[in-house]
């Protein structure tokens, strides 16, 4: 089958980018590189690097003597030992890691046009600090009380506990009107009774503030009526008439 390959020639960055488009284009392995094949191809290309930019053909014309004298060891007797050493394996590691570098070009190249319209700001000097700024004279037991104050200030940040809600919410609402039968009922039954009988009653929160909410409608209402006596504040079943 004819191999031969028509190849156009462009401005190559170098011998190595060269040699990658040779092997690139023949669809051949980089660790298995077909030297005798390369070296045609890469001295075809070379005879019009000449004849055009002498100026630069001079790291072409090296890699063209590399590659031959990779060509001669190949046709020399190959050694008895296993191990011995690939003469193409140096040139085959070359080309690889140019061909990573030549793949993230395109990344950088691209991150650099980003850059252009970025501003940074310039690292800024450290301040001069004198010897004695950074010299301390305190004492282990006050590098714990200032740990201790730390601690301190952080929890007051934090949101109270759930304790701290305890009587405040969490209770069933204790009906004002229940309140107002059970005084009017304790009236009815003694004509009197203190407010602290009242109040030494309560469970909870919402029990006393319905109590007391007991007591303000029934006296707006005219019900009942609160002295202070030497004995205590006593409410007593009906209210004050209203002035004619």
């Amino acid at each position: 089958m004819d191999r031969t390959l028509t190849f156009h020639l462009e401005s190559f960055e170098g011998p190595l980018d060269l040699l990658l488009q040779l092997v690139t284009a023949n669809r051949v392995d980089i660790m298995d590189i077909p030297v005798a094949l390369i070296l045609e191809q890469y001295l075809e290309v070379l005879d019009q690097i000449l004849a055009e930019d002498l100026e630069n053909a001079c790291d072409f014309v090296a890699m063209a003597a590399r590659l031959v004298y990779i060509k001669t060891k190949l046709l020399l007797p190959k050694p008895e030992r296993e191990d011995a050493e690939d003469p193409r394996a140096a040139l085959a590691h070359s080309l690889i890691e140019y061909k990573k570098v030549k793949d993230a070009a395109p990344f950088f190249a691209a991150r650099v046009q980003a850059g252009r319209d970025s501003l940074t700001k310039s690292p800024e000097p450290p301040m001069a600090v004198s010897p004695q700024a950074i010299h301390y004279h305190h004492k282990p037991a006050d590098l714990c009380r200032a740990a201790k104050n730390v601690v301190e200030r952080a929890k007051r940040k934090m949101p109270p506990s759930m304790k701290a809600f305890d009587g405040i919410v969490g209770f069933e609402p204790v009906p004002v009107e229940e309140k107002i039968l059970r005084i009017m009922d304790m009236l009815s039954e003694k004509g009197s009774v203190s407010a602290r009988q009242l109040y030494g009653q309560v469970r909870s929160r919402s029990e006393l503030v319905a109590v007391f909410l007991a007591l303000l409608e029934l006296m707006a209402d005219r019900r009942i009526s609160v002295e202070d006596t030497p004995e205590g504040v006593m409410v007593f079943e009906g209210g004050e008439e209203e002035p004619a």
